[in-house]
């Protein structure tokens, strides 16, 4: 069946998060997040995404350069012989330190840290902000969108860099991040119409689609709450 005259320059983005990583060593020690490698499930959750996506005939593939994305888009590419580009805009929020935050206020900045969103001054943690999160994940987003050498895009990135880009897609503001959950190894699906380097539409076909647990049964705690819960742990 012919497309409609719209869709004739269509492209679609699978955007990732990474698969699970752990950010606490076996003595409950914080890890360097620059550096943390996939854990056994999280080579399970990758495998699973390159099973998903296993027949996606993609033109290019980014991720944010840290380990864990390189290793989980390596997993999802498999023998393809496509080269794995690195965009350092892609990279996660920068966390302040989890130490410097009052135990009683702990829950509420670590296990519902995108709730601060909304506010003019809010950042991940204490640390960067996501007003500036957002000028440089968008500044990225828009040199994608100018390349004319694709039509299916593979991006591993992280949960606060895939916030930002889904409520963007949405013409949601920086409040909404909270809303867009994402766990590891999840696939999302955009759909752009793109004519001259120009986006003239934007769709979301799929949000955070885990193929290792499509029903997320008896799975209920969020990103945030899960790495408050290991932070709670060391204790």
């Amino acid at each position: 069946m012919q497309g409609l005259p719209g869709t004739r320059c269509r492209r679609r983005i699978y955007l990732m998060r990474h698969a699970q990583v752990s950010y606490f060593d076996a003595s409950g020690q914080p890890l360097d997040p620059r550096s943390v490698p996939l854990t056994p499930r999280g080579r399970e959750q990758a495998q699973a995404a390159a099973e998903l996506l296993d027949d996606i005939p993609f033109d290019l593939a980014l991720c944010s350069g840290l380990a864990r994305t390189v290793e989980t888009a390596r997993i999802v590419l498999g023998d393809r012989p496509l080269p794995l580009h690195e965009e350092h805009r892609l990279k996660e929020v920068r966390a302040g330190r989890l130490r410097e935050i009052p135990p009683e206020l702990q829950e509420q900045e670590i296990a519902y840290a995108y709730e601060t969103g909304a506010d003019p001054d809010g950042g991940f943690l204490r640390g960067e902000h996501w007003a500036d999160l957002a000028v440089r994940v968008h500044a990225a987003w828009d040199d994608l969108i100018a390349r004319d050498d694709w039509a299916n895009a593979l991006i591993v990135a992280h949960d606060g860099v895939n916030r930002i880009l889904l409520t963007h897609v949405i013409g949601a503001g920086l409040s909404a991040i909270k809303a867009f959950e994402q766990d590891p190894a999840c696939v999302n699906m955009i759909e752009l119409d793109v004519e001259d380097g120009r986006l003239t539409r934007a769709y979301l076909r799929a949000v955070n689609i885990a193929p290792y647990d499509l029903a997320r049964h008896g799975d209920h705690l969020m990103v945030m709450e899960k790495i408050y819960r290991d932070f709670r742990a060391r204790g």
